[in-house]
């Protein structure tokens, strides 16, 4: 008898469902300037998101680094040109730039990097690109983020 109540608590705490919501991912970047996802969801219950950029590719950052900018899609080419005159000391991001909303650093092959930002910082509804503003990275090496519900 006891091990059938144990058995049906067992069960039914598995059949649970996980609460947790994951607020951080990992993306990754190669030396064929190709990010590993196209698009991240972060959970409306997120107070704050972490993205670790891993750069799997054996290039140097000057030849081909790689960064992950988030902005609103409207600003995405406006902060990526932009990056390109901030230089590569800059992490081709123009310091102080509102519109940006989240960037790690430039980093070269077997490097990597993070950043958290609030969620808050972040609309329902609203159209938010992430991308390398590495120059002429940014139209290819480029994805979506939106808020999940």
């Amino acid at each position: 008898m006891l091990v059938k109540a144990t058995l049906a608590v067992l069960l039914s705490a598995a059949s649970l469902p996980v609460l947790a919501a994951q607020c951080e991912t990992t993306v990754e970047s190669n030396d064929a300037m190709q990010f590993n996802t196209k698009e991240i969801v972060v959970d409306a219950s997120c107070k704050q998101f972490t993205v670790h950029l891993k750069h799997v590719g054996k290039m140097a950052k000057a030849a081909m680094g790689h960064n992950w900018v988030l902005t609103k899609q409207a600003d995405m080419q406006p902060v990526a040109t932009d990056g390109m005159t901030a230089g590569l000391p800059n992490n081709y991001v123009k310091a102080d730039d509102a519109r940006v909303i989240a960037h790690t650093k430039l980093i070269g092959g077997g490097e990597s990097d993070s950043v958290t930002f609030d969620t808050s910082k972040l609309a329902a509804g609203e159209q938010y690109a992430f991308f390398c503003s590495f120059p002429g990275h940014w139209a290819i090496m480029k994805g979506t983020l939106k808020l999940g519900s």
